[in-house]
């Protein structure tokens, strides 16, 4: 019996026993190994920023990879879409396509009709500054990798923590070690997942092993920025972020400041299932009649 073909993810060979760098899996006691995996890359830095450039370059001879990004920054765009302006998809010199839009709006364009195939991974990043805390929740760069995930592929964001892109190429490394080992471990082409991860600015030998973590919290942000524009009219700036405010051990920014690898899992489901029940009682007596 010959193991079956997948007209979306590939062609696939298969050998009595095999191993294999790329992508394997079993069927009726065979290992099936993929021809060619695909990663499709974005960001919300844009397709020019040096932080896609180098994930791009880092995992070439692993994937195929597709570069699909915003044409300009798109930094604290979190999961919005484009819907009331048309979107325009161009190839750049380099390769890479990008599109006129949010990051979100890149990989539902790929996904959608543009790639013309399923990738078997998403990754966004490399991000210019980190995404931790509170900060996963504007941020676009967890925006576009749960886009991905949102169609029931795996998918992680990445960034590294300082701004400046100092010792990008580690961090590059660091990412392609970790997509290798996860081929290795079966963890790509299965089930959906979403990573959040954080890489320090440090060279490689610096780098600890990654740590499991729960997301932090920060204090509100900074005040508004105003200034006055040439006409007399006030503009105003969204202040920055603020700082941590739940730093403690066992959370992203703890496991940051300690150097290393900050990996998050994340959802999608906001419900606040520890109070369901109160809140059903609290909506119960706020819908009784007067006097009832």
């Amino acid at each position: 019996m010959c193991p079956p073909s997948d007209p979306i993810h590939g062609r696939y060979f298969w050998k009595k026993h095999a191993v294999h760098q790329l992508l394997s899996s079993t069927y009726n006691g065979f290992i099936l190994i993929r021809t060619s995996m695909k990663i499709l890359i974005s960001n919300d830095d844009g397709f020019r920023a040096d932080g896609i450039v180098a994930l791009h370059a880092a995992l070439q001879g692993i994937a195929e990879v597709e570069v699909v990004a915003p044409e300009h920054n798109n930094s604290a765009k979190s999961n919005a879409l484009t819907l009331h302006t048309p979107l325009y998809v161009h190839r750049a010199d380099n390769g890479f396509r990008y599109v006129n839009g949010t990051p979100a709006d890149c990989v539902h364009i790929a996904l959608t009709g543009l790639l013309g195939y399923r990738p078997d991974l998403v990754i966004s990043g490399i991000n210019n500054g980190a995404n931790m805390g509170d900060d996963t929740l504007y941020s676009g760069t967890v925006g576009a990798a749960m886009e991905g995930y949102l169609f029931g592929i795996p998918a992680m964001a990445v960034s590294q923590i300082t701004k400046g892109w100092t010792h990008l190429d580690a961090a590059a490394a660091t990412v392609r070690r970790m997509v290798e080992q996860m081929i290795h471990q079966q963890m790509v082409g299965t089930r959906p997942w979403l990573l959040n991860v954080n890489i320090p600015n440090l060279p490689l030998a610096q780098i600890k092993p990654p740590k499991v973590c729960r997301l932090g919290r920060r204090h509100v942000a900074e005040p508004v920025i105003t200034q006055v524009d040439p006409r007399g009219q006030t503009m105003y700036w969204i202040g920055n972020a603020g700082a941590a405010m739940d730093d403690s051990a066992g959370t992203d920014f703890h496991a940051a400041d300690q150097g290393h690898v900050v990996v998050t899992p994340l959802k999608v489901d906001l419900t606040e299932h520890d109070h369901l029940q109160a809140w059903g009682q609290t909506c119960a007596r706020l819908w009784q009649q007067d006097g009832a």
